[in-house]
């Protein structure tokens, strides 16, 4: 029987790629630093940087529909913010009027 190969979890092998990238260390220094082997390690690393390339995943039909909806709603709320600062700007000055004493 021969020698049972080590398995690595996906996150291990991400964090191990991320090494090599984010350092910019060599993938050889890096391979005998967590004690893996060069090639396996720049399979690793390359499809890291091939995954850090692709773009991010497109919204779907649902999420788009809803991503509509609260862009219509923010700006809603943001014109009736708008709209209430005003109306409270025109209260306090209102009230300030009323409270200044009127000569006779």
């Amino acid at each position: 029987m021969g020698a049972k190969r080590k398995s690595y979890t996906p996150q291990y092998r991400r964090d191990a790629a991320r090494l090599v990238i984010d350092s910019g260390r060599t993938i050889s220094a890096v391979a005998a630093q967590i004690g893996v082997g060069e090639q396996v390690l720049g399979r690793w690393v390359a499809r890291e940087r091939a995954r850090m390339d692709q773009p991010p995943e497109a919204v779907d039909l649902d999420e788009r529909a809803e991503l509509e909806r609260l862009r219509a709603e923010n700006a809603q709320l943001r014109m009736d913010r708008e709209f209430l600062k005003k109306a409270a700007a025109f209260f306090v000055a209102e009230g300030a009027s009323e409270q200044t004493p009127r000569s006779q």
